[in-house]
């Protein structure tokens, strides 16, 4: 088979779907099964064995939806996601409006990630357009087997099908990353809440009966979020593989870091919740599985200072001026700590070890710790303390 053989059954076995008088659903929806014989057919040109190519549909279409259409495994590893749109809809979400404008704005997280809409075909990486797009000749409505196309396609294809995660260097390299794809995650995860997720749903409350009685579905969402992705950050720092089992990789993290590992264990433990982040607790585990973290370091122990601050510039820029989260660089530390130190040194205080001395005290965790003691007596005594 050639590729225009191909193209002809894609567009002959599209026609009759999509002029059937018996088809329902979206327009779209009729390009499926047209759609999946293609993908398997130019997989085959491409000299992939069988079988080695599966395209996974997403079961539940509704007009809401934000996931992809389809995830793609190439030997068994997931490889790219693929979203098709109406005809006529075009391939260029930069010039979606509406719902399909919505649903690109967070896609375009993805690393590999396929559109089309029966007529045209581009390829998306982290949101830039990794090759022109191709357009067969011919109308996917209208043309039969007529319809037309030729190696751009299955360069296309064969670019889609050969992804790999280019792993990160730096830490900002790899902050700007994995933000990016908890963004992704901890919509997926506000997403599923919205659609009343038992797993979910259940998951929330208990978090809010444990932890944080008054959180919304949002501060759930970006608290599950951030946990699973440092969760697994952490696992990459401690050299653990994070490409199989999230249950595995939180009993490795058990003896070094028995919070984390907590967490991720009750974070991902559901096979329904995991079910419901089928978009970006995969591509999560994927990306951040080919992370060096003795490369990104380079042996330097204060690495991990200036991660958070970058990663929430790039996650959620409000949240870090909500939360303040804004790092004082080590030398301009270093050098009040050493001013703090010889003054206390001087005669004025006359503190030989000056800031180690047993005499020198962090006036505001006194505060604290007496406001916290003045609560407990209070609840002793039965007053009320506000």
């Amino acid at each position: 088979m050639t590729i225009a053989q191909a193209v002809s059954r894609f567009g002959s076995s599209a026609k009759a779907k999509l002029a059937n008088p018996a088809a329902t659903g979206e327009p779209e929806d009729q390009l499926r099964d047209p759609f999946e014989r293609l993908v398997l057919d130019v997989a085959t040109l491409l000299g992939l064995p069988a079988g080695a190519v599966v395209p996974v549909g997403e079961t539940a279409l509704t007009a809401e939806r934000s996931r992809p259409d389809y995830s793609v495994t190439l030997r068994g590893a997931l490889t790219g996601f693929v979203e098709l749109k109406a005809p006529g809809k075009g391939a260029d979400p930069r010039r979606f409006r509406g719902h399909d404008k919505q649903q690109w704005q967070r896609l375009q997280s993805l690393p590999n990630l396929m559109y089309s809409d029966g007529n045209e075909f581009s390829l998306w990486r982290a949101g830039a357009l990794a090759m022109p797009i191709v357009r067969l000749v011919g109308d996917i409505e209208s043309s039969g087997a007529a319809l037309g196309g030729d190696h751009l396609l299955t360069d296309l294809f064969d670019a889609f099908f050969a992804w790999n995660p280019i792993p990160p260097t730096t830490a900002p390299e790899l902050a700007t990353l994995s933000a990016r794809l908890c963004r992704l995650l901890r919509d997926d995860v506000t997403e599923a809440l919205a659609r009343q997720s038992a797993a979910l749903t259940t998951l929330a409350q208990d978090w809010r009966d444990l932890l944080f009685p008054s959180a919304s579905d949002e501060q759930f969402a970006d608290g599950y979020a951030q946990a699973v992705t440092f969760g697994l950050l952490m696992a990459r720092a401690r050299g653990i593989s994070v490409s199989g089992s999230l249950h595995a990789v939180s009993s490795a993290l058990q003896p070094t870091s028995s919070l984390i590992g907590t967490a991720l264990q009750l974070l991902t433990d559901s096979a329904e919740a995991r079910q419901d982040l089928s978009t970006s607790l995969p591509v999560l585990q994927r990306v951040l599985e080919g992370i060096d973290w003795a490369r990104i370091s380079r042996g330097r122990a204060d690495a991990w200072l200036y991660f958070y601050e970058q990663f929430l510039e790039v996650y959620d820029s409000a949240l870090r001026r909500k939360t303040g989260s804004y790092y004082t660089p080590p030398e301009v530390v270093s050098g009040m700590v050493s001013l703090v130190d010889e003054v206390l040194r001087r005669p004025g205080f006359g503190l030989i070890r000056g800031i180690a001395a047993p005499e020198v005290t962090d006036r505001r965790s006194c505060n604290r710790h007496r406001h916290v003691r003045a609560r407990r007596a209070a609840s002793n005594r039965g007053d009320r303390v506000g």
